[in-house]
C-alpha cells in the first residue's frame, strides 16, 4: 500500500511519530508531503498535496494531521474521491473504514495523546470496508460529488 502523509506545524510532532510507527509496518511505502519542522505553515498546502495524490491514484490511501484535525478534514474532502475522515478514537476510525470507506485519516495532534494516535492508525489500516449497503451510500455521495462539479 502507498500511503500518504502530511501535516502542518501543529501535527509535526505526531507526523513524525505516525512516520516511524508506519515505517515498522511491511508492505506500506509511505510518501511524506510534509512539513518538514515546527515553524509555522499553512495547513491547506498539505492538506492539498496528499489529498491530490488519493484523488488522483498516486497514493492509496492518505493520513493528515493537523492541530484539531478541523482544518485538514475540510481541505481534504474538497478533493473528488477522497473521502476524509477526522477520527478521535478506534471505535470512530473502525467505522470510517467499516462504513465509509474512508481513504484519508485525519488527527489532531492537540486533541489526542501519541498512544491514542498510533492506536487510531492501526485500527484504521487494519479494517477492511464492509460493503453491501454501504456502498449503495457510497455511490450516492459520488452522485452528489458529480452534480456538484467534481470528477
Amino acid at each position: 500500500m502507498k500511503l500518504a502523509i502530511g501535516a502542518d506545524h501543529g501535527g509535526y510532532v505526531l507526523k513524525k511519530e505516525v512516520v516511524d510507527f508506519l515505517s515498522k509496518i511491511k508492505n506500506i511505502e509511505v510518501v511524506d508531503y510534509g512539513t518538514s519542522g515546527p515553524e509555522s505553515v499553512d495547513y491547506p498546502d498539505f492538506g492539498k498535496k496528499v489529498s491530490e495524490a488519493v484523488s488522483n491514484g498516486t497514493a492509496d490511501r492518505g493520513i493528515l494531521i493537523c492541530g484539531t484535525g478541523i482544518g485538514m478534514s475540510i481541505v481534504a474532502n474538497r478533493f473528488p474521491k477522497v473521502r476524509a475522515a477526522l477520527c478521535h478514537d478506534n471505535f470512530t476510525a473502525r467505522m470510517s473504514r467499516l462504513h465509509n470507506d474512508a481513504n484519508v485519516l485525519v488527527m489532531g495532534e492537540r486533541v489526542i495523546g501519541r498512544g491514542v494516535a498510533l492506536d487510531i492508525v492501526k485500527t484504521w489500516l487494519e479494517t477492511e470496508f464492509e460493503g453491501s449497503r454501504h456502498q449503495r451510500r457510497l455511490d450516492k455521495i459520488e452522485q452528489i460529488e458529480r452534480s456538484v462539479g467534481g470528477k
